[in-house]
Order: C-alpha cells, then structure tokens, then sequence
C-alpha cells in the first residue's frame, strides 16, 4: 500500500480523500475539503429551527425538526391545534396551528337602561328592568311620564328597536298649588 501520510484526509471509517477533495469526516458531521494541513470544516448556514420544535435529529450537518408542538399551553391548561375554546363568558379563544392562542373578546352593544345587571354566564349585562332613565336620582321606566313630586313630571325620550335611548328624563315642572 502506498504512503498517504501528509497526503490525504481519513474519514470516520477509515477512508482515505486526496487533498482537494470535499468528504464527510463522519455521518453526523459537516463536508469537509481536504487541505495538507489537514480536513477544512466550515460549519454552513443551517435553517433555523421552529421555536415550537420538540424533537431534533441531530444525525446531520444541520438540525431538523422531527416534531413540532402540536398543542397550546393557556393559562395552565392546554388545547389541541384548530380547538376553539371560552376562558370568559365573553372571551373566545383558538388555539392556532404555529401554537399560539388568539383571543376576540365580545363587543357588547350599548344597553337601553341605566340600570344594566351582569348575569352569570353572560357576556353582555342586561336590563332586567326594561328600557329607562334617570330623573335625577330616580330610575323612571321609557314611554311613561312619572310625577317625581307634587310639581314635576318627567319622562323618558325613547325609541322603540333603535337601542337609542336618553339617559336623562326630560322634565317639565308646573305651577304649584
């Protein structure tokens, strides 16, 4: 056999690459160029890994993803990828594919009272009490008039399904006996 010292590179298994020639050193390793100073390994530019990645292969050059995260983790609890989720009455959630959660939280339309009670359960608060308004201090009901005092009557302007309503009661006093 012929003298390759100083002549060549040897690979993992024992092989022999002349200088100038490009070679692997090993399975999980990089190319290499055999240079008379020995193997030349430049480590290339490798993709960079998905942050929801949880398993690599490592057995080449570059890292690749085996298998990404195929979940959500919100607030100590987790979802699968696509899974549509309430964590409030008027929060709805989705816990997307890349893993992350996306949240839309419920507009609610303006009440047509000015007493509005939060419900269990419900997003939006209700009026229990039907449309009304302050006459004042007094909650009076929409479409009536109400005598708050001997000499005073109010009543609410309202408008039937425009959700439109005055808070405050118009009022007209009269002349007192």
């Amino acid at each position: 056999y012929p003298d390759y010292r100083g002549k060549g590179c040897v690979d993992e298994s024992g092989f022999v690459y002349a200088i100038g020639e490009k070679f692997a050193p090993g399975p999980s390793a990089c190319p290499c160029l055999c240079t008379e100073e020995g193997p030349l390994c430049i480590q290339p530019e490798c993709p960079r890994l998905h942050p929801r990645c949880i398993h690599v292969d490592t057995t080449q050059c570059c890292p690749q993803c085996k298998e990404r995260k195929n979940y959500c983790e919100f607030r100590g609890k987790t979802y699968q990828t696509l899974e549509e989720f309430m964590v409030s009455p008027c929060e709805r959630c989705r816990c997307e594919a890349n893993g992350e959660v996306l949240c839309t939280v419920s507009a609610c339309p303006q009440t047509e009272c000015v007493d509005p009670v939060y419900e269990p359960d419900q997003c939006c608060p209700i009026c229990k009490n039907g449309p009304n308004c302050f006459a004042e201090t007094l909650v009076i009901p929409a479409g009536r008039e109400v005598k708050t005092d001997e000499c005073t009557i109010c009543h609410c302007t309202y408008e039937e399904g425009t959700w439109r309503i005055e808070r405050q009661a118009m009022c007209t006093r009269h002349e007192c006996k």
